[in-house]
């Protein structure tokens, strides 16, 4: 299996999504137009933080709506009707032995646990392709996904299920959405979109993408199991993790496109 950067001959003389015609192509070149067209490598930053304080205003503003969704819901007895006959089946399976390993695991993307082993992942990437794009997109991702947790559980203020129903240690925090279930998802999306470049082989690519995604499901699912969250807490921590991936994955591609059209990014960089 092959796991080395490719060669510039093995380039079709562009990195993926660079190519001329593609919509990443035609997106940034319209973008570009909007800033002035200056041949500086500083226009292609100002795309950049537009899009940034944009995009990020758009998935506020979801965060938002799933907010008042979840009022609505919950007041017209709808969808929010499933997440107590969820936990009182969970309730009803519990054993002694599953209780302390999903709690572990759960632990493991808690706020002390998950930024360590974030934190090594991004610098083993970084020093292992002599890139620093891994320390910066992770970075990038994991400050947005906690800003959203903040201000989502700030808008919500919904309550966790009962003490009585959680295996400790007990969390006060508002329920809605799942930090855990958000920052889970965020982290294992940047790091599959990461690890997609660098193996080529569609088995390794493969293995990559359901393991992470294992990894975001189970975490998201052991804070249901651990009563700290309800279902619905978990499916909204679920999309708007996968919309602030789509978010931080479309800025990078935008900007290395608008790079590359001033003539900055080498044709044969796999990554910035």
């Amino acid at each position: 299996m092959e796991s080395t950067p490719p060669r510039s001959s093995d380039l079709p003389g562009q990195p993926f999504g660079l190519q001329e015609g593609t919509r990443w192509a035609l997106v940034a070149q319209g973008l570009i137009g909007l800033v002035g067209r200056t041949r500086k490598w500083s226009e292609a930053n100002l795309v950049l933080a537009v899009m940034l304080v944009v995009s990020f205003g758009l998935v506020v503003g979801g965060t938002w709506v799933a907010g008042e969704v979840y009022e609505a819901t919950a007041e017209a007895d709808g969808i929010a009707l499933v997440d107590q006959p969820v936990l009182d089946w969970i309730l009803s399976i519990r054993t002694p032995t599953a209780d302390s390993v999903i709690a572990f695991y759960s632990n493991t993307g808690g706020p002390l646990m998950q930024p360590i082993l974030t934190a090594i992942v991004a610098f083993f990437l970084a020093w292992r392709w002599r890139s620093k794009t891994p320390i910066v997109l992770t970075v990038l991702a994991a400050a947005g996904s906690l800003l959203l947790t903040v201000v989502g559980k700030t808008m919500t203020g919904r309550t966790r299920p009962p003490l009585v129903d959680a295996i400790p240690p007990f969390e006060s925090s508002p329920s809605f959405p799942s930090g855990h279930t958000l920052n889970a998802t965020v982290i294992a999306g940047i790091v599959c979109y990461l690890l997609l470049h660098w193996f080529r082989t569609r088995g390794l690519r493969t293995f990559w993408i359901v393991l992470l995604s294992v990894y975001a499901i189970t975490m998201g699912l052991s804070r249901v199991y651990l009563g700290h969250h309800w279902l619905t807490d978990v499916i909204v921590g679920w999309v708007l993790g996968l919309v602030w991936v789509a978010v931080v994955i479309t800025l990078h591609r935008l900007w290395l496109t608008a790079r590359a059209k001033h003539g900055e990014l080498r044709w044969n960089a796999m990554l910035a």
